[in-house]
């Protein structure tokens, strides 16, 4: 292709740059072949004469189009070169705020210096099981893609994090690990994986430090292998260690710290442990103060030393071993404080009683005089003799800082060794994850052996990345079979050579210190005349002899030859070693210097213990006793550790990640160029770019060219087969065939090719844009101009109609004017004649009423006279009869009390002789009866008289009370007419006066005619402008009504969201307790599969695991299992445990009780939260039904009161009859007899007399209750209506108060009335209560009395009524004595002949029952005769009959079953086994009813509970949720097991509540469903047991479903295209690796539909309930949902518009399958708003600040940094679409900074709603269920 195609105008290009590197330009003008220069403009509009290098003639870099700008992956770009690389980085790093990038193979990881919150679980959970391509990139996609390919390809993989400090190495490292320990989980219960993250918090304070680059610097390398078992869990841990930097200990450049653990020592110095350290601020100490920087912002040392400690702890390390460490540490502290002064210019001293030496010595427990000795002289040997040697005071201070590092490179090494034992377990390791962090290229002004070491070890691994680089490429040109030419790369082995070859730097380095007088210079001086010459890679600086450069892979590295043979050597006084080898009282530093095979551990294992065989930490721990290999180098030791390094790389699948540090500054989000593009030559990212640039980097399968460049086809060039069809295209398309490639899946292309297709693609898109818009605008204009025709006619129609109203107006108004003159003259002269009119009648009216009333009053007069004589006569008559009367009265009396004394005397007389007593009662019984009849019709007569009675009283009454109203108002009418008689002569005297006047009126008529002429009009004027003011306060006056209603109705409506908002929140909470409730249940079931997996590794020798037949729930819920082991059993098991450690199960069981308590205490919760939703809820409808709350109250008052005295009466009447009965065999009051019939009439009567008692008493009070609840109410109402009505009349202060007043007197005189009217009802209650208990105490009286008689012998009986009827009779006697003298001597004359009475009566039933007795016997022996004949014919329960029975044909009955099924306790197990652990549910499903074996189990529950067997309910009901627990954990995967179990448990908790008994469950049984209820045990706690298994059922069922939904819901919401061509491929957006594609099948969302009628047609042939349907659905379509929007989240390729409306096209489709199957209504449609939203969001425009308003009052679902997220994302797939810029994401943020919500940024896909389980009762009839055969249960039997 030539140039001057694609370097044309407006054509972009990248120069170079000072200070950004490169700079982007536009070429202004077209370049042609010979050109010598460009001319550029840039993008400030800045024009620019670009001048092409005239040896080369090379054109500047092209700049891809926009649309690739931000791709993930770098090697996707069209152009690929240094400057597109870095432009993407930075659009992606500062733009998108996404700090990581694909570079190929390679992650490009940015440190961000902010925290960030993508490193959740739930990002986890979201790269868990993805393909590397498929999602954003991560380094949870390296890690996801290491550990599946571990799992795939059964090979052991590397992670190899490199980068300079501060890059973020050690975060993406301990991010890794995190993946791999969230993920993976352990396979054991040491928690492995927690030991694993453990050990980072210790390697960073003991190996990590504060740099002028980084805070928290690794300052050594390490290999961590994370080990897995076959089932690809964690096991353990393995770490190695590289080059620690011990010269940090005793120096430190300026704003750099010493390693962490000093500092957080000295800022726990307080504490009270470490008081016998004695240490201070950091700042008191050489090594803690050389930096001048003891603090870092941010950090808590004295917080992070507890974190320390917390994982030392966790890692087995005890606390004795820790405080020995930081003893160690202290002691070092101590040591660098120690002066050393010259003695003289060959010898030094230290000062005795030194302080800080004394602290030393202690802690290390040594003794003075010897370190202070041996820190000032030294031990030299020769071959005969021993020297000790004194050293100056510069030697003595570095050897006493080389004793220093020596004793913490120990320490560091003793941590490193026991943190591997802690993470080393007995489980054989099946493969491991390799993850090495460690130091990038370094280049310093000054460059020691620290940076040789690194920039060696770099040279290493990017050999090894180059040629692993290499080989992908190979690989895949090789697995497309297109032609493969050789790639030249750089290869770095000469340096490698030049660095550990034989004569190399490291070999005259270990050389030149074996010599016994070698020094750096001469060192130098070997290497310059062996390398000099002889390598081009190797220079020597011109102003020094005391360096050498060499040219590594990154730059030229300059490096100071002083120091490297000292530190190469890392020598240290041995005599200083042997004094602390000779410390007696601190074991632990002895121990760091012994043999390594002679170390203890601090957990107190053997250090045999280990189930595989290590590696040793570092090289040089390996302490062989020969002199050769203790003095090896540091250099050899190093070489030797990088060799076995990469030997393990080599044997590993290694994956790259490449950190890159931003800026120097630590800036959040700021990017600095130059520092970046050093770091990319450094890190191999551009060596990357490279190799693929040099091949084909752009690789497209056939269908995404065709879907992207369909454009530019033509219709006969679209073919079938569309791998033909692109081969067409493309050789039109591209003319040079040498720039693209045919494979068997892609077509590969060279660099810039897809660009150049993109050019085209948008020039034809352009094309036919300019002739969609000229049609357009020609649409626009002409629909412009028809508007304005129209307008126009429409204008001109309305003008001729207004001239027209107006003419008819005119008219209309001269017509009216002429009536109203008409009717105005009307009304005068008839108003004249009604005035006249009237004054005449008025005159006449006056006269004849005077005459009336003269007359009137004389007939009155005489009329009174009349009536006061008639009155006085008749009262003079009747005196004198009452006196006679009296006195008559009075002597029948005396004599009748005389005759009565005398007859009661004798009467008295009588009754003490027994015999005569006994000849006069002959015959008594009858008369009693008679006697007892008379005295009931006498009550009843004296009660009809005393309502009679009643009622002429209340005439009377009413009567007396009308007539005195009649006389007060006649009197009124006699006073009115006496003052009509004076008004009448004052009438006359004023009509005479009148005559006068009449005749002055006439003549001032005149004047006032004319005066009134004047007035009128002025009162016209003024009526008018009353009217208007009328006007104006009647509107005013409807418009405080309306504001007052309106406020009324606000104040409603505010009362209703109250009340919704606190029923809402109630609703929250509740479903809050019942989410926390079954989130608990669900930890609870895992802890105990937990514990049953430890149980079988426990119970079985070795590795083995059996099924557990064994419930997890047993301990809790069964009180005596039969599936317990035997006693053997578990005597071996604790013989082949009593070696393990058992405190992990003891653990375990503590948690299991907490777990048990803390779900026991949330049910209490729950209960209580449902309660108190009950009672608001109660509460909120009492206060709506207000209005009929007396009616209410009077029936439920009513109702209670008649319940419970019907309840009493009924008791004491059945208690009655029971004693009437038990005694019918000795008495002749039998039931029948009339005795007994007159008791039960007695009793009756009495009952019906205490019901109208009390139904009056009742209506009463109801009638108290209504009016007290009208008076408030009439109250009420008059408050309102005066506060509506009369607050827009009262305008001023005097109104006001006035109101205010007459509202007080009312409401006093309101007051007075109903405080009258309810002393009134109150004393009517008080005396209608006095009756009533008057009542029920005769009523109990006569009922005692009753049953005494009964109990009384015959005889006896008849005198005890007697005597109790006597005592009666005297009773009320007594009674009317004391009321009325008079009343008491009529009642005596009445008694003593009821009396007389009465012993008629007694001889009568004498009689009669004698006659009975008489009968009674006859009847009595005929029914022992028929007895007996009855008895021959009968045998006894329990004997045999041997007579033979003569067969008699009886028809046969079918039997009446009752709902319950019999079993044999020994069949118990046979049916579980049958119904449950062997049930097919497809089987059951199809053929038989739903439920079938719920309605079974509770059958046999019934009848157990008929038997009233406890023992067989509890094993039977045990039994049953242990099998189905079982048969779930062994089924549990299978959807269709999971869904007939939840059904058929619910079905069985709904039975057990229908036929619990308990009233709220019966409201809906039948009479026959009623008769089934349990009868003996209350199964309310199983109940409690059943739902939480259901609850779990429940679960396991969301689980079963997302299984099976989640491969589904990418691929079908989000990947596959419903809407065929809208989204159009995104060019090379997505460059999956090849390793990473399963081959698996592609879903659609037709798949998850049909999912979703499998599941639902499952559920349904199953009998769910259908509000748990409704649940189910909800949960699905939320982890449909949920899923989506975070898989759209994580993926910058389908943030774009044709996305969105993909999306919102598949959500449709599901609401329309929720229509179809009715459960719009479930809330599953509210589960997708936030994706709904999302999608939205996509689509909207997303400009100005409207559209930003817009969407944060749309986007109401979605939290802020889900919105931020997607605006980041989205990405144009067209030219002509715009990115979102910068500043609108800010305004979104700035609008939506105050919402108060989650930062979270994914949504919880593991979060299940709370579920709840619907009362919902079967019409099922049990006694008509059939069992079939086909569920072997014939051991069942129906009764």
């Amino acid at each position: 292709m030539a140039a001057s195609e694609l370097y044309t105008k407006c054509a972009r290009v990248w120069i170079p740059d000072v200070e950004d590197v490169w700079k982007s330009a536009e070429l202004s003008k077209d370049y042609k072949n010979g050109d010598a220069s460009l001319q550029l403009m840039l993008e400030d509009g800045t024009n620019l004469e670009h001048k092409l290098d005239p040896k080369t003639k090379n054109l500047p870099y092209l700049r891809n189009p926009d649309i690739l700008v931000g791709e993930n992956d770098l090697t996707a770009l069209s152009y690929l070169h240094e400057p597109a690389v870095l432009h993407n980085l930075k659009v992606r790093f500062i733009d998108s705020k996404l700090i990581y990038t694909y570079c190929g193979i390679v992650l490009v990881a940015i440190n961000p210096y902010e925290t960030l919150p993508i490193y959740g679980t739930d990002i986890i959970n979201a790269y868990s099981g993805q393909n590397m391509g498929d999602m954003d990139p991560h380094i949870f996609a390296v890690a996801e893609e290491a550990y599946k390919q571990m799992a795939r390809d059964e090979r052991n993989q590397s992670i190899i994090v490199s980068g300079e400090s501060g890059a973020g190495k050690t975060v993406s490292a301990k991010y890794a690990m995190r993946y791999f320990a969230t993920v993976s989980g352990s396979a054991s219960e040491a928690n492995v994986e927690e030991k694993v993250l453990a050990s980072n918090p210790i390697m960073e304070a003991i190996g990590n430090a504060k740099t002028t680059r980084n805070d928290n610097s690794s300052r050594f390398g390490k290999y961590i292998e994370i080990g897995f078992d076959n089932r690809y869990r964690i096991i353990g841990a393995n770490m190695r260690t590289y080059l620690l930097e011990k010269s940090r200990v005793v120096f430190q450049a300026d704003e750099e710290r010493n390693y962490h653990i000093f500092y957080q020592l000295c800022a726990s110095s307080h504490l009270p442990e470490f008081k016998n350290l004695k240490l201070s601020n950091a700042n008191d100490f050489l090594y803690t103060r050389q930096g001048c920087s003891p603090v870092i912002d941010g950090v808590d040392d004295s917080k992070e030393l507890g974190t320390t400690r917390h994982a030392f702890s966790l890692l087995g390390i005890n606390e004795s071993y820790q405080m020995g460490l930081f003893q160690v540490l202290a002691a070092i502290l101590h040591l660098g404080n120690v002066q050393i002064k010259d003695k003289d210019s060959d010898s030094s001293i230290i000062p005795t009683n030194n302080h800080h030496l004394t602290k030393f010595c202690e802690l290390v427990g040594v003794t003075y005089e010897d370190m202070a000795q041996w820190l000032c002289h030294r031990k030299l040997k020769t071959a005969s003799e021993t020297y000790i040697k004194t050293l100056p005071r510069l030697q003595a201070t570095n050897a006493r800082d080389a004793l220093s590092k020596h004793i913490y490179a120990k320490l560091f090494n003793w941590i490193v060794e026991h943190v591997n034992k802690a993470l080393i377990t007995n489980i054989k390791q099946h493969s491991f994850i390799g993850v090495l962090d460690i130091y990038g290229f370094e280049t310093f002004e000054i460059n020691s052996f620290e940076q040789f070491c690194i920039n060696y070890a770099n040279e290493k691994l990017q050999q090894q990345f180059n040629m692993h680089v290499f080989k992908l490429e190979q690989e895949e040109y090789m697995k497309e079979q297109i032609p493969w030419t050789l790639i030249d790369f750089y290869d770095n082995q000469p340096c490698i050579n030049l660095i550990e070859a034989k004569m190399g730097v490291l070999d005259l380095l270990d050389e030149e210190c074996r010599m016994p007088k070698g020094s750096d210079d001469s060192w130098a001086q070997k290497l310059y005349n062996t390398h000099l010459k002889t390598c081009s890679l190797f220079e020597k600086p011109r102003m020094s002899n005391r360096a050498f450069i060499i040219q590594h892979f990154a730059d030229k590295v300059e490096y100071q030859c002083d120091g490297f043979l000292e530190k190469n050597k890392d020598t240290v006084n041995e005599e200083q070693i042997k004094v602390l080898k000779a410390s007696k009282k601190f074991d632990l530093l002895v121990e760091l210097f012994q043999d390594e095979g002679k170390a203890t551990t601090p957990t107190g294992q053997p250090p045999g213990m280990g189930g595989r065989t290590r590696l040793s930490v570092k090289p040089d721990k390996s302490r062989d006793t020969s002199s050769k290999e203790h003095k090896k180098t540091v250099g050899c030791q190093f070489r030797n550790s990088l060799q076995m390094l990469m030997e393990t790389l080599n044997a590993t699948t290694p994956h790259y990640v490449r950190c890159i540090k931003p800026n120097d500054f630590k800036q959040a989000f700021s990017f600095d160029p130059k520092r970046a593009v050093q770091q990319l030559r450094a890190c191999g990212v551009l060596e990357t770019i490279r190799i693929s640039a040099a091949g084909f980097p752009s690789r497209w399968t056939y269908q995404e060219f065709f879907s992207r460049y369909r454009v530019l086809m033509k219709q006969k060039d679209v073919l079938s087969d569309k791998k033909l069809t692109c081969r067409n295209v493309l050789e039109k398309l591209v003319e040079d065939q040498d720039k693209y490639q045919f494979g068997k899946t892609k077509i590969f292309f060279r660099a810039g090719q897809v660009a150049y297709l993109e050019k085209l693609r948008a020039d034809k898109l352009r094309a036919a844009c300019i002739r969609i818009q000229k049609t357009i605008r020609c649409w626009l204009a002409r629909k412009k101009y028809l508007r304005k025709r129209d307008a126009a006619i429409t204008i001109q129609r309305f003008t001729r109609g207004y001239q027209a109203r107006c003419l008819a107006k005119f008219m209309r108004r001269t017509q009216a004017a002429t009536i109203i003159q008409k009717y105005q003259k009307m009304y005068v002269a008839r108003k004249r004649y009604r005035q006249k009119q009237a004054a005449a009648l008025a005159i006449q009216t006056i006269l004849r009423s005077y005459m009336a009333r003269q007359k009137y009053q004389a007939l009155l007069r005489e009329h009174k006279a009349v009536i006061i004589q008639k009155h006085a006569r008749g009262w003079l008559a009747r005196c004198w009869y009452k006196r006679c009367l009296s006195s008559i009265v009075y002597l029948q009396c005396c004599t009748r009390r005389m005759i009565a004394r005398r007859e009661l005397k004798k009467l008295k007389i009588e009754a003490r002789s027994v015999e005569h007593f006994k000849k006069l009662n002959k015959g008594m019984e009858n008369k009693i009866m008679q006697l007892q009849r008379k005295i009931d019709e006498q009550t009843k007569e004296n009660k009809s008289v005393n309502e009679k009675l009643t009622g002429l009283e209340n005439t009377y009454t009413t009567e007396s009370e009308r007539l005195r109203g009649e006389l007060g108002r006649l009197r009124g009418v006699e006073e009115e007419a006496k003052s009509k008689g004076n008004q009448v002569k004052c009438l006359l005297e004023e009509l005479e006066k009148l005559k006068k006047e009449l005749r002055t009126t006439k003549q001032e008529k005149k004047t006032i005619e004319d005066w009134s002429q004047s007035y009128k009009g002025e009162m016209e004027k003024l009526v008018s402008e009353l009217k208007d003011q009328n006007g104006l306060l009647k509107t005013e006056k409807d418009d405080l009504n309306r504001l007052i209603q309106e406020q009324n109705q606000q104040m409603t409506e505010k009362m209703a969201r109250a009340i919704a908002a606190e029923t809402q929140q109630l609703e929250t909470d509740l479903n809050e307790e019942r989410s926390r409730y079954q989130n608990l249940l669900t930890e609870h079931l895992r802890l105990e599969e937990k514990f049953d997996d430890l149980k079988e590794h426990i119970s079985k020798p070795g590795h083995r695991r059996t099924d557990s037949t064994h419930s997890s729930n047993e301990s809790e819920y069964t009180f005596n299992s039969e599936f317990a082991e035997s006693e053997d059993a578990s005597h071996a098991a604790e013989d082949l445990t009593r070696g393990m450690d058992t405190s992990l199960t003891l653990k375990l069981q503590k948690r299991l009780k907490e777990l048990e308590q803390e779900k026991q205490s949330l049910r209490n919760e729950l209960e209580n939260k449902e309660e108190q939703f009950q009672r608001a809820r109660a509460r909120d409808e009492s206060e709506f039904k207000k209005a009929r709350g007396a009616e209410l109250e009077y029936e439920s008052l009513k109702r209670q009161e008649l319940e419970s005295e019907n309840k009493k009466l009924k008791h004491n009447l059945a208690d009655m009859r029971k004693s009437l009965l038990g005694s019918a065999a000795s008495s002749a009051g039998a039931p029948g007899s009339p005795a007994y019939k007159v008791l039960l009439d007695q009793l009756n009567s009495s009952c019906e007399e205490l019901e109208v008692r009390k139904e009056e008493v009742l209506i009463l009070r109801s009638q108290l209750v209504s009016q007290k609840e009208a008076m408030q109410h009439k109250e009420t109402m008059t408050e309102v209506a005066v506060h509506v009505e009369d607050v827009s009349k009262l305008k001023d202060a005097d109104e006001l108060k006035q109101a205010y007043i007459g509202l007080k007197d009312t409401n006093r005189l309101l007051e007075h009335q109903l405080q009258t009217q309810r002393r009134s009802y109150d004393s009517e209650v008080e005396s209608l209560r006095g009756e009533l208990q008057n009542v029920k105490e005769e009523n109990n009286r006569q009922q005692q009395l009753l049953a005494q008689n009964l109990q009384l012998p015959p005889e006896a009986r008849i005198e005890a009524s007697l005597q109790h009827e006597i005592t009666r009779l005297t009773n009320e006697n007594l009674e009317l004595v004391a009321d009325d003298p008079a009343a008491s001597r009529e009642a005596r004359v009445i008694i003593l002949r009821r009396m007389v009475d009465l012993m008629e009566q007694l001889e009568k039933q004498d009689r009669t029952i004698r006659k009975l007795k008489k009968q009674l016997k006859v009847y009595s022996k005929r029914i022992g005769e028929m007895g007996a004949g009855q008895a021959e014919g009968q045998t006894s329960p329990g004997q045999m009959v041997d007579e033979p029975i003569r067969p008699v044909n009886i028809p046969r009955r079918e039997k009446d079953f009752q709902g319950m099924l019999e079993y044999k306790k020994e069949d118990e197990m046979k049916l579980v086994k049958n119904l449950i652990l062997e049930l097919k549910p497809r089987g059951v499903a199809v053929n038989l009813i739903p439920g079938l074996p719920a309605y079974i189990l509770f059958m046999c529950v019934r009848h157990a509970d008929y038997l009233n067997d406890d023992q067989k309910v509890r094993t039977l009901l045990t039994s049953t949720i242990n099998s189905i627990k079982k048969i779930l954990k062994k089924r549990g995967d299978d959807f269709e097991t999971v869904s007939f179990w939840l059904a058929n448990t619910c079905r069985f908790l709904h039975c057990l509540k229908q036929y619990s008994g308990d009233d709220v469950f019966m409201k809906h049984n039948t009479s026959r469903q009623n008769e089934h209820c349990l009868s003996n045990f209350d199964l309310t706690e199983y109940r409690s047991v059943i739902s939480d298994l259901a609850i779990q059922i429940y679960q396991q069922l969301i689980k079963c479903m997302e299984n099976t939904l989640q491969p589904m819901i990418v691929s079908g919401m989000l990947e596959h295209e419903t809407i065929q061509g809208v989204s159009g491929v995104k060019p090379t957006g997505l460059r999956k690796r090849t390793s990473s594609i399963a081959d698996e099948g592609t879903y659609t969302l037709d798949s998850i539909l049909r999912q979703l009628n499998a599941f639902h047609s499952t559920m349904c042939q199953h009998g769910t309930d259908p509000e748990l349907i409704k649940q189910v659905v909800k949960q699905q379509f939320y982890v449909i949902g949920a899923v989506t929007l975070n898989n759209l989240l994580l993926r910058k390729d389908m943030c774009s518009w044709s996305k969105g409306m993909q999306i919102r096209y598949n959500v449709s489709q599901l609401e329309e399958w929720l229509r179809d199957k009715n459960l719009m209504n479930c809330g599953a449609k509210e589960t997708l708003e936030p994706l709904i939203q999302a999608a939205q969001l996509l689509q909207v425009k997303k400009k100005t600040d409207e559209d930003a308003k817009a969407i944060c009052s749309m986007c109401l679902a979605l939290t802020t940094a889900q919105i931020v997220k997607v605006l980041n994302l989205y990405t144009p797939v067209n030219e002509f679409e715009e990115r979102v810029s910068v500043s609108f994401i800010r305004n979104i943020q700035t609008r939506l900074r105050d919402r108060c919500e989650s930062p979270q940024l994914l949504m919880d896909t593991k979060m299940i709603y709370p579920i709840t389980f619907p009362f919902n009762p079967s019409s099922l009839a049990l006694e008509s269920i059939q069992i079939p055969s086909s569920l072997n249960l014939s051991f069942l039997t129906r009764v």
